[in-house]
């Protein structure tokens, strides 16, 4: 079981691509994309897959506000609609046919719960937009845990795995189940004793964290940032190869002992059938908000790596990613 986990994270993490600063500059783009006549688009409407709070909705809801911001895009509707790890949001977008105006931000965390949640929608029938992020994973736990440092964490953990549970705000598959079996193993646990709970989506995920029903949660960074500013959670160690400046007090995994580096993406899919219009106009305005000042000043201060990947880039990498899970996940008995 050692072995496959490590199969899984090593396929999943390590698929290369053309990683650049967030913001770095694009091939220009046409000023009036994204409207007939030019100016700013209209009716674009994004789907979040998962509950209010965490890392697809703060994703989509920053995207909107900087399109709006920059006059890429008015009135741009973001809502919610949870489930399954992601996949009633897929099924939804798949449903909704030659729909130009709707995309769903989206994540591997949807690539794994498509074939853990044996899931009727796949991510092969939509319209892939772009890819426009990476963000490494955290350790967190709640400002009155008794784990004062990743070590501490470890050896509670290694002591009796079955009472030091994990919470993820994501299915089986997805980055947050994939990163504290990664990391039980790579400390010594082994990944079938690891008492693990699946939220929804980090909005669930972090009452679990606040309220101490889990001992740590695992799960993307971004999703924590107003909470550490404010005292209520603490992050013991971050899964980049290289300390967070947003984060600049809290040690990575490897300056902690440990060796394991792990990074989740983010991206923005159309559903089937739409028209080649209406899919570069969704490209359009997405490079657009990604080549903005807002957005510069947005990873900067949620910590996102940009590892933007446009159009038929990013159909190809999520063709790659959607088979390598699928692959893995077979051979687990999980899909």
């Amino acid at each position: 079981m050692r072995t496959r986990i490590s199969a899984i994270v090593s396929a999943l993490v390590a698929v290369t691509v053309f990683t650049v600063g967030c913001g770095a500059t694009a091939p220009k783009q046409d000023e009036t994309s994204g409207k007939a006549g030019g100016g700013a688009a209209t009716g674009l409407r994004i789907m979040v897959p998962n509950t209010p709070g965490g890392g697809y909705d703060t994703t989509a809801r920053t995207l909107a506000r900087v399109m709006e911001e920059a006059g890429i895009a008015t009135g741009v509707q973001v809502f919610n609609l949870p489930g399954a790890g992601g996949t009633v949001g897929l099924q939804r977008t798949v449903n909704e046919r030659s729909n130009g105006k709707l995309a769903m931000q989206m994540g591997l965390g949807v690539v794994g719960a498509s074939y853990t949640s044996k899931s009727k929608a796949t991510l092969s029938q939509t319209t892939p937009i772009a890819k426009l992020i990476e963000e490494a994973g955290a350790i967190v736990v709640s400002k009155d845990s008794p784990y004062k440092t990743i070590g501490d964490l470890v050896e509670a953990w290694k002591k009796d795995p079955s009472k030091v549970t994990v919470g993820g705000g994501s299915s089986p598959g997805g980055p947050d189940h994939l990163l504290p079996m990664q990391l039980a193993k790579t400390v010594g646990i082994d990944p079938k004793k690891v008492n693990f709970i699946s939220y929804d989506g980090g909005g669930e995920l972090l009452p679990a964290i606040l309220g101490n029903k889990v001992a740590f949660g695992a799960s993307g960074y971004g999703e924590f940032l107003d909470q550490v500013e404010s005292g209520q959670v603490r992050v013991l160690a971050v899964t980049s190869a290289e300390q967070v400046g947003v984060l600049k007090d809290v040690p990575t995994l490897k300056s902690s002992g440990i060796d394991l580096v792990f990074t989740n993406w983010r991206g923005i899919v159309a559903p089937p059938g739409i028209s080649e219009q209406d899919r570069q106009a969704w490209v359009d305005v997405v490079t657009r908000a990604r080549d903005s000042e807002q957005w510069k000043a947005e990873c900067e201060k949620r910590g996102w790596s940009d590892s933007f990947l446009a159009g038929d880039e990013f159909t190809a990498y999520l063709s790659e990613q959607d088979k390598t899970v699928a692959d893995i996940l077979k051979q687990l008995g999980l899909a």
